[in-house]
């Protein structure tokens, strides 16, 4: 299986090679750019010291920045699981999208399409797994979130890249907003940290809950982000972690 990608190398990675099995993880970001040209010229500049290996433009054409072998700077401060730095097992996409900040929008069907051809032939090569498939908001919660609650998640998981929950979605639904025992909330908050997420928080500790709560409702429950923990997030989380085991 081969991917077409046009070369636009970024000077932004780390000199020395990994091995071929250090690689265990995609992460999906947006640029959080007002166009494709803003975008590349960010990820390719030395100053910025971000990139990406692949970005996936407006059209659906895919640049590489960055070779699969090297560690591109596209995660930061970041963990899931046992994981710590998720830079150098990673293999960082960048899809054009302007973000929260620049009037968010919907991901097109060609870069939806390209999403779903370069992460296959990605899982396919370096064998990675569904439940490492995963957001910058997954495993940087108190910081970012993209790739947000446009990201077509669902969507991608009925064709095999990345995991989704296997609930009822009119029985679900019954469940949005119905409030929850703080015993509830707890079993909840234990349930993301058995997923992969960070329970490393800085001082203000309830403002980084409900950052972790919206990071979760961002890639699980996306009709609905408000960091507050209801029956449907309850449910959804319980359903998840048998999947992420």
């Amino acid at each position: 299986m081969n991917i077409n990608t046009t070369l636009n190398y970024s000077p932004n990675f780390d000199i020395k090679k990994r091995k071929f099995e250090q690689i265990k993880f995609i992460i999906f970001h947006y640029t959080g750019m007002k166009n494709d040209k803003e975008a590349i010229n960010r990820l390719t500049d030395v100053k910025s010291k971000v990139s990406s290996h692949f970005l996936i433009r407006d059209n659906g054409k895919i640049i590489t920045l960055v070779p699969e072998l090297y560690v591109s700077w596209h995660a930061g401060i970041s963990s899931w699981q046992n994981y710590k730095s998720l830079n150098k097992h990673s293999i960082g996409i960048e899809i054009s999208n302007p973000g929260h900040d620049n009037k968010y929008k919907k991901f097109s069907k060609k870069q939806i399409q390209s999403i779903l051809k370069l992460s296959k032939y990605l899982i396919k090569k370096y064998k990675i797994k569904s439940k490492f498939i995963l957001g910058h908001s997954d495993i940087a919660p108190l910081r970012k979130k993209d790739p947000g609650e446009k990201f077509p998640w669902k969507h991608l998981s009925k064709n095999n890249v990345g995991l989704w929950h296997d609930l009822n979605e009119k029985k679900l639904f019954k469940t949005r907003a119905l409030k929850v025992y703080k015993y509830h909330e707890i079993n909840f908050l234990k349930n993301l940290y058995k997923i992969g997420y960070s329970r490393v928080f800085n001082k203000d500790k309830n403002k980084n809950i409900k950052l972790l709560i919206k990071a979760f409702q961002r890639r699980f429950r996306q009709a609905l982000i408000n960091g507050k923990i209801d029956q449907e997030c309850l449910l959804i989380s319980k359903n998840i972690v048998k999947k992420f085991k």
